[in-house]
Order: structure tokens, then C-alpha cells, then sequence
């Protein structure tokens, strides 16, 4: 197995050096470059294409997230690892939107750090037990009732949805086996039960556009 080329970016120098000398004693990582600052992860990671980036989010100047945002659609093969104190949910996702694949908080601690990037390397997303359990619990959520469309009946619901879908009044009369002047008569309803006035705003409505 070759070696797994790693880079850190972190102002901190005391972490900086921690992670460093981690990488150095274990033999199965290659450490390719160490940097304290966004604008010299932008100048120094393309030409190097390291596997891994050990990221921190709080650089002087730019930010990691930033950073990230730049070099990966460039970089596709590097994954980057965020590396962090920050646990609240707003960076969580807009790094992983980003580009970020790993998510680490440094409470964790440096022991986990060497089989995370293993695990990065062979295709996981590794992620804090903290930082996962936000995921979770955000795809978790009970999706927010839609009262609009509940004002509907099941026939009102099938009507508007299918006129959402572009189809004519006499389409829809012949997909629901009903009159062209029934499909009228429910769709003058739609309105009044929405109380709106054409069929952009009642779709927009009902389906939350």
C-alpha cells in the first residue's frame, strides 16, 4: 500500500505541530506540506494534489470552509477533513456543502485522527459522534405539515396535481375519467379553498414553490 499523502492546514501551531508528528511516526501517511493560512492553501495545494487536507475552519484571512469552496472543483480526488472546535450546525453544513467529506471536532482527540483518514482515504466520511448524531437527527425531522393542501379533498389534490404537471382541463378529464366542466367546477374550488386567483399561485401554494 502506498503512502497517504496528507497536508494540515491550521494556525495554531502547537495543533499544527501535534497533527504533524502524528502523521511523521505513522508509516502509512506521507506528510506533504503544512500551512497557517487560506490564500497559501490556494497558491500551494493544486500543485500538489495531496489525498487528504486536514482543514481548520477559524484561518487568519480566509476561512477553511472558503477555502474548500475554491480548491475542490479543481481537486476532485482530494478529500478534505475538516478539523475544528466549532460544533454548531451552521458550519457543519455549509462545509460539507462545500466539498468537506469528514467532519472532526478536536475534543475528539488526536488517536482518532489517524484511522479517520484511513477511513476518509478508503471512501467513508468519518464524523465526530457529535457531528453525526446532527446529522441524523437533522434528516430525522418530521417534515412540516402542508395545511394548504390538506384544505383539499383527495379528488382536488389529483386535479391540482396533475394541472401542476401541464396538463389541459380536457386531459385531465380524460386521465380522471371525469367532464372538462367537473374538472372546471373542482379547480374554481381549489381556488376558494386557497383563496387565490390562477393556477400558478394555487400550485405555488400548495405545493410550497
Amino acid at each position: 500500500m502506498s503512502k497517504i499523502r496528507v497536508g494540515i492546514v491550521e494556525d495554531i501551531e502547537e495543533i499544527r505541530q501535534a497533527v504533524a508528528s502524528l502523521l511523521l511516526w505513522d508509516e502509512r501517511f506521507e506528510l506533504v506540506f503544512t500551512l497557517s493560512r487560506g490564500e497559501d492553501a490556494l497558491e500551494t495545494i493544486p500543485g500538489l494534489k495531496p489525498d487528504i487536507v486536514i482543514m481548520d475552519i477559524n484561518l487568519p484571512g480566509m476561512n477553511g470552509i472558503e477555502c474548500i469552496r475554491q480548491l475542490k472543483p479543481d481537486l476532485p480526488d482530494t478529500q478534505f477533513m475538516i478539523f475544528t472546535i466549532y460544533e454548531n450546525d451552521e458550519n457543519i453544513f455549509t462545509a460539507l456543502e462545500a466539498g468537506a467529506s469528514s467532519y472532526m471536532l478536536k475534543k475528539t482527540g488526536l488517536p482518532h485522527i489517524a484511522e479517520s483518514l484511513i477511513e476518509l482515504y478508503d471512501g467513508g466520511s468519518p464524523m465526530s459522534a457529535l457531528i453525526a448524531r446532527k446529522l441524523v437527527t437533522r434528516y430525522h425531522k418530521v417534515p412540516e405539515k402542508n395545511s394548504s393542501l390538506d384544505k383539499l379533498s383527495p379528488r382536488e389534490q389529483e386535479v391540482l396535481t396533475l394541472l401542476s404537471e401541464g396538463l389541459l382541463y380536457k386531459e385531465i378529464a380524460g386521465r380522471l375519467l371525469i367532464t372538462t366542466g367537473t374538472v372546471k367546477q373542482q379547480i374554481h374550488r381549489i381556488y376558494e379553498k386557497l383563496h387565490v386567483g390562477n393556477k400558478t399561485e394555487a400550485i405555488n401554494k400548495a405545493f410550497r414553490r
